[in-house]
């Protein structure tokens, strides 16, 4: 077995791409991205290679839990070039798929989160098994969900973009494929891949395509607070709701109060752009700017390194998020800003 941490090889009709980095649940670091981008484009032209199948090594809890977010924090204490370099190469692995003219189909078999949604959401199929576990929960450590988040989300059913962003809502098994992040679930997917690369997409024949997520009953609460014009308006209509909607609000008030407003915005436009470039050029902006602030150092710090859980969240609260703030991370970044795409 390679030492590499993705292990990409031709297998039958396919190319696949393994995950392999078991000991960090294959959570993505620029490596991972560099070596992935270089099999995608080299199959891209490539007659003998009919699909793309991803999938992590087996025997391991995780799809891909994420992204290397202490390297994040270390990058953003410094000069953050070393978190925009990873953005870049991030970014510019999601676009890649979300373009790319071939078939990819992704396994997303156990934890998936952040970078690991990025790295399947935006392909044409992912399979959701009872294993599997999403969310997008950089609310909770003073980031904010990219890799796309912004143009996937908005696009779900309802307000279950802006409910999984701002909450950070864990989706498991056939949760998953009723919210629409998977288009497929299957019980277990041991053999999957391998049938994929021998049979094609013939494979995926007899799976489950549709499914009525445990969500289904708060449907309309979620649609009506999550789709208010404020973060503080949502707040105020969950904590005048039912219970499950007031355990909402709850959860609200302990997540970064920055983030809270830069995601809702985030999602409000990339919902309204017609072009997925555009949307990661946007999250580049923010990320760019996210890593170097205090608030996501600190939440990093307490979830992740100290692992007290009580993070000092700056600003404190909403009260105090200034809309200059907010406009700040949105705002042009210069020439430079083209050249990860």
């Amino acid at each position: 077995m390679t030492d590499l941490p993705v292990i990409a090889r031709k297998e039958g009709r396919a190319g696949r791409i393994t995950l392999n980095r078991p000991k960090a649940l294959h959570s993505l670091n620029q490596e991972m991205c560099d070596l992935m981008i270089e099999a995608l484009l080299a199959w891209r032209d490539d007659d003998a290679v009919e699909l793309v199948i991803v999938d992590h090594l087996e025997d391991t809890r995780g799809f891909c839990a994420g992204g290397d977010i202490r390297m994040l924090q270390d990058s953003g204490k410094a000069d953050g070039k070393e978190a925009q370099a990873f953005f870049a190469a991030e970014y510019r692995l999601n676009t890649l798929i979300e373009e790319y003219p071939k078939p990819y189909v992704a396994i997303i078999d156990g934890v998936t989160m952040g970078g690991g949604v990025g790295i399947s959401v935006h392909g044409d199929v992912r399979v959701a098994t009872a294993n599997t576990t999403f969310a997008m929960p950089e609310s909770g450590i003073g980031l904010f969900p990219d890799v796309g988040g912004g143009w996937f989300l908005p696009r779900l059913d309802g307000e279950l973009g802006q409910w999984l962003a701002l909450t950070g809502a864990r989706l498991k098994g056939k949760d998953v494929l009723a919210a629409g992040v998977a288009t497929h679930f299957s019980e277990d997917a041991t053999g999957l891949a391998a049938k994929l690369a021998d049979e094609g997409l013939s494979a995926l024949d007899g799976l489950e395509q549709s499914a009525e997520g445990s969500f289904a009953e708060h449907q309309s609460e979620i649609d009506n607070c999550f789709g208010k014009d404020t973060v503080e308006e949502i707040i105020s209509c969950l904590e005048g709701g039912s219970d499950w909607a007031q355990k909402q609000a709850e959860t609200l008030k302990t997540k970064s109060p920055l983030t809270l407003k830069v995601a809702h915005r985030q999602l409000r436009e990339g919902g309204e752009l017609n072009d997925f470039r555009e949307n990661m050029k946007m999250e580049y902006r923010i990320g760019s700017r996210m890593v170097c602030t205090e608030n996501f150092i600190e939440g990093v710090r307490a979830v992740l390194v100290d692992r007290d859980n009580d993070p000092k969240w700056v600003p404190a609260d909403l009260a105090s998020v200034d809309e200059k703030l907010v406009d700040s991370f949105f705002a042009p970044l210069g020439a430079d800003e083209l050249t990860f795409l």
